[in-house]
């Protein structure tokens, strides 16, 4: 449990206390003020509109008053009881750390003997296994999607998970690996080392790669500073390297657009994709199974 600083501790009792006690001189002032000999009189306040609509003073029945003493006794029992009062933890000793621990407990609990049904079992049997890939459906929508799309297709910045295409490696196990432990991308900024005529002249020999339209002449200009600083990732012919999550680029994936000004962005600036790990904060069935899910996403839009 985080410790508040002195200060904010102090702050929050003497609030906290002072609410309490202040609500309680309000409750007994304004009864004081209502109490009346005559239980049959009115008093008036002597506001009056339209000639005959006068204002009374109907103070609030004792009983309600009485409910208002209940709820500043229930709260001085609850600070007492449950923290509320700054560090002070209460004499229950309940915290949010322990309730937390306690519902990811019985959460564990719920979903392991679902799981356990898919312990040993191949990717290939998770895959044609209806309620296996069911599973993984929500597994992808709660961890992926966000990034990824809930169909896998992606966007600018984040790979499809729909296609053939697999920047760090195709199959089960790579997949498996970056649910695993993440991927990091890192494509390192060049603008300080190229003036922009050069930079234009190597986005136009990239795009040639691929069969993009392009003008021959910069794209002749741009092949040796391609062959100077990019064939080490990206390879002669522009395949590139799975080892690295070099992305090829001569196919037509563009994980960061395919136009001109894009390709000049990519190399000026660099890029940086992060794939988090997933290590912590899902089960290595649920893990075996996630994989299993976007290898099927591959296929069926294949």
């Amino acid at each position: 449990m985080t410790q508040l600083t002195p200060f904010w501790n102090w702050l929050v009792i003497i609030v906290s206390i002072g609410s309490i006690l202040a609500c309680w001189w309000l409750l007994h002032w304004t009864k004081g003020i209502s109490d009346r000999d005559d239980d049959t009189s009115v008093d008036d306040t002597g506001h009056v509109w339209d000639h005959d609509i006068r204002e009374l003073n109907h103070p609030l029945p004792r009983w309600w008053l009485h409910l208002f003493n209940i709820t500043i006794v229930f709260a001085l029992v609850y600070l007492v009881l449950f923290p509320g009062l700054g560090n002070i933890p209460g004499v229950l000793g309940w915290t949010q750390v322990q309730r937390y621990e306690a519902n990811v407990a019985e959460a564990e609990a719920a979903t392991a003997e679902v799981l356990a049904a898919y312990e040993g079992m191949s990717p290939g049997a998770l895959a044609a296994d209806a309620g296996a890939m069911e599973t993984g459906r929500r597994l992808f929508g709660n961890y992926c999607a966000m990034c990824h799309g809930s169909d896998g297709g992606g966007g600018p910045g984040f790979p499809n998970l729909a296609d053939d295409y697999w920047q760090w490696g195709e199959g089960y196990d790579n997949v498996l690996t970056a649910i695993t432990h993440g991927r990091q991308g890192v494509m390192p900024p060049l603008g300080a080392t190229m003036e922009y005529p050069q930079l234009f002249a190597l986005a136009h020999y990239v795009r040639s790669l691929s069969g993009l339209d392009h003008e021959a002449a910069q794209a002749a200009k741009g092949q040796q500073d391609y062959t100077m600083l990019c064939v080490a990732c990206h390879g002669v012919e522009g395949h590139g390297m799975a080892a690295l999550g070099a992305p090829s680029l001569a196919d037509d994936e563009w994980l960061y657009g395919r136009t001109v000004d894009d390709i000049v962005e990519t190399v000026q600036a660099g890029r940086n994709g992060n794939m988090p790990a997933h290590e912590s904060l899902i089960s290595e069935p649920q893990r075996r199974i996630l994989a299993a899910y976007v290898m099927s996403l591959s296929q069926n839009g294949d």
